[in-house]
């Protein structure tokens, strides 16, 4: 039955009679679309409960997707960390160590710098997280240039070192003593230090490696023996090595000497043996690196044979070091 044909009666306080109720065209549309209304609005309400309360199978399989995609975003932008931090050690290599032993002059910031900043595109523009793509693809290409760039350079350096062959056999290259841990076997680097007997504060011009007694120790690099004995120096029975290209290396407080005055050494070959001679408190070796009749950093100067993490382990120990052995 159609609602608008349904009887309805209203009372007359007049007649004190139920009579049957006139309904005008405007009541019906009215009442329709009150009946619209309700409909519309209860679809709506359920429309909204459904798209912010419960999401769709397709929806379920995007949501999974996105997490899937940031997980392999935290990945990615690790692995560019790491990339970054391995191209920054070597650029630092480049900088001061190989171009340094080779006598070249450095790349300028300028040239290592070219092009920095990069293209973003625009074909991400207004899509959610668009700005951490265009960050990622920046960072991408900031990489990328910057080992183009360090490619170049260490193409560069292999030339100089083809013409430099004597030169890089010479140069002191190695740790003097075999050393078993980085971490335990470096007690004092180069700069200022606590000077054991006098308890003041002194410039270290080198490296304390602690070992036992009879500890071997090695030439760093090609040269011929210099000096080799006693003197008033302090640093008790030592070897000064020329290597020339204007190195000089020197080796400190050893038990005993096995090589002489005017003997030519190669690199690796035994020189003596680890002692406690001249101003010294304990067994170790004081090793010094001269350049240009300067004392430089010796750990500049152990770079071969040594990994990445190594060397890092290297450097950071003699820099905690507060305390010499001598």
């Amino acid at each position: 039955m159609v609602f608008w044909k349904k009887k309805k009666y209203i009372f007359n306080p007049q007649t004190l009679r139920y009579e049957l109720a006139k309904t005008s065209v405007w009541a019906i549309i009215a009442s329709i679309f009150s009946y619209l209304l309700t409909g519309l609005g209860f679809a709506a309400l359920t429309i909204y409960v459904a798209y912010n309360f419960f999401d769709s199978p397709k929806e379920k399989i995007l949501k999974r997707e996105i997490e899937v995609l940031k997980s392999q975003y935290e990945i990615l932008q690790n692995k560019m960390n790491r990339l970054q931090l391995a191209l920054n050690e070597l650029q630092e290599r480049d900088r001061n160590i190989y171009r340094v032993i080779l006598e070249a002059e450095p790349l300028s910031e300028d040239i290592r710098k070219a092009g920095f900043g990069g293209q973003a595109y625009d074909e991400w523009a207004g899509m959610n997280n668009a700005d951490i793509i265009k960050q990622t693809q920046l960072k991408l290409q900031q990489i990328s240039k910057q080992f183009y760039i360090q490619s170049k350079s260490l193409d560069e350096i292999a030339e100089l070192a083809k013409n430099k062959s004597e030169m890089l056999a010479s140069i002191p290259a190695i740790i003097p003593i075999q050393v078993k841990d980085l971490k335990k076997q470096v007690t004092s680097g180069f700069g200022w230090r606590i000077h054991p007997i006098y308890k003041t504060q002194e410039f270290h011009p080198g490296v304390d490696f602690p070992s036992h007694q009879g500890t071997p120790v090695y030439a760093t690099g090609n040269g011929k023996v210099e000096f080799a004995g006693m003197d008033n120096s302090g640093y008790g029975l030592h070897v000064i090595i020329n290597h020339g290209f204007n190195y000089q290396t020197l080796y400190g407080h050893l038990s005993k000497v096995v090589v002489r005055m005017g003997e030519k050494v190669k690199r690796g070959q035994l020189i003596g043996y680890v002692g406690s001679t001249g101003l010294s408190t304990a067994p170790h070796l004081h090793y010094e690196v001269i350049k240009n009749n300067e004392k430089v950093n010796p750990i500049n100067y152990m770079f071969s044979g040594l990994s990445e993490e190594d060397y890092a382990i290297l450097v950071e120990r003699a820099n905690q070091s507060t305390q010499s052995f001598d």
